[in-house]
């Protein structure tokens, strides 16, 4: 079943705000409340990008991290994933 991509872009706004909220209230490292916006969050925008893309054939220029994929992720990173021996401008 295909969602309005409007409908799912509402409801991960929503979910990025419960996120937000979250975060700034926490009251611990661990807060169980910003563990669960996070996921609130992802699961938001995994809805979006499949309402999107049913919709109109688009995707998003955003990926979830995923702890697992990126385990060797360097944090110093530029950024720039392309290997032709040149520095970013």
């Amino acid at each position: 079943m295909n969602i309005d991509p409007r409908i799912a872009l509402a409801s991960l706004t929503n979910a990025l705000e419960e996120h937000l909220n979250a975060a700034l209230n926490r009251r611990s490292e661990e807060d169980p409340a910003v563990e669960s916006a996070f996921y609130g969050v992802a699961d938001a925008f995994e809805a979006y990008e499949d309402a999107l893309f049913a919709a109109s054939g688009e995707v998003t220029p955003l990926d979830l991290y995923d702890e697992e994929e990126d385990e060797g992720f360097d944090v110093e990173s530029d950024g720039d994933d392309s290997d032709d021996g040149e520095s970013p401008a």
